[in-house]
């Protein structure tokens, strides 16, 4: 009886792996559809395992310093809207108003340390970039996400939010602003957001909308998608008006 011929070059092959199991595939170009939705429903199982029914997401600079005024009062905040929110409370149908950041230093590891001093659940939504984010060591560990697509991270921040509150920050601040705004202004968040953009003095100094309102870019109803508040507590009680008060 004759040997069989070899078949290790064809076991061996690109070809041959299973496309669960080849990284190559996995990450090539035709799998981007499928990456990106691996992205959405990961995290979508973890968030929905930790019942996680509505979330206040809190934007603004990785670069602030602890014991900065920004940084203590996004703290201050984290804590306040946890405890008076709901997010300490285990209903049936979900914890709400669970606070939920960019997952990185500065404001977003303030707002989630405040959460994780009360005891509460925390979630922190990080970035793959260039040069490395490490996540905020105050993120809940099962609820600190990884995403390499800024739309899918974006995606899942406003899915669940039931307001917003915009700490000073930088371009990824605006970004993440404008890109809510838009959403409320077009609709396609049908409930009411509240959006609080904290520090007024900063954030009238940055952006003079009248001009847009005055080219007719925008319409006098716009500029009710928002207001400010300059402390954690009068943030707080904005929201609480608003219904998000819970405990």
């Amino acid at each position: 009886m004759t040997d069989r011929p070899d078949n290790s070059a064809q076991k061996a092959s690109a070809a041959y792996r299973q496309p669960a199991l080849d990284p190559e595939f996995l990450l090539g170009d035709s799998m981007r559809g499928v990456r990106f939705l691996m992205e959405y429903a990961k995290a979508e199982e973890h968030l929905r395992r930790h019942a996680i029914a509505s979330t206040i997401v809190v934007f603004g600079s990785a670069r602030v310093k602890p014991g900065s005024p920004w940084y203590e009062a996004a703290r201050a905040f984290g804590a306040l809207a946890s405890r008076r929110g709901g997010a300490l409370i285990d209903r049936p149908e979900g914890r709400e108003h669970v606070i939920a950041t960019g997952g990185g230093p500065g404001i977003m590891e303030a707002a989630n340390r405040g959460a994780a001093e009360v005891g509460a659940p925390t979630i922190g939504f990080n970035i793959t970039l260039p040069h490395e984010q490490e996540p905020n060591a105050f993120s809940t560990p099962d609820l600190t996400f990884r995403f390499h697509y800024f739309a899918m991270r974006k995606m899942h921040l406003a899915m669940r939010a039931a307001a917003l509150v915009v700490f000073p920050g930088g371009f990824g601040t605006l970004d993440e602003l404008f890109e809510l705004l838009t959403l409320r202004q077009t609709g396609k968040i049908d409930h009411d957001l509240p959006v609080i953009l904290f520090d007024r003095g900063f954030w009238t100094k940055l952006l003079d909308l009248q001009v847009m309102l005055d080219a007719g870019m925008i319409a006098e109803r716009d500029l009710k998608l928002f207001t400010y508040a300059d402390t954690a507590a009068e943030a707080w009680e904005l929201l609480a008006a608003r219904g998000l008060g819970r405990a």
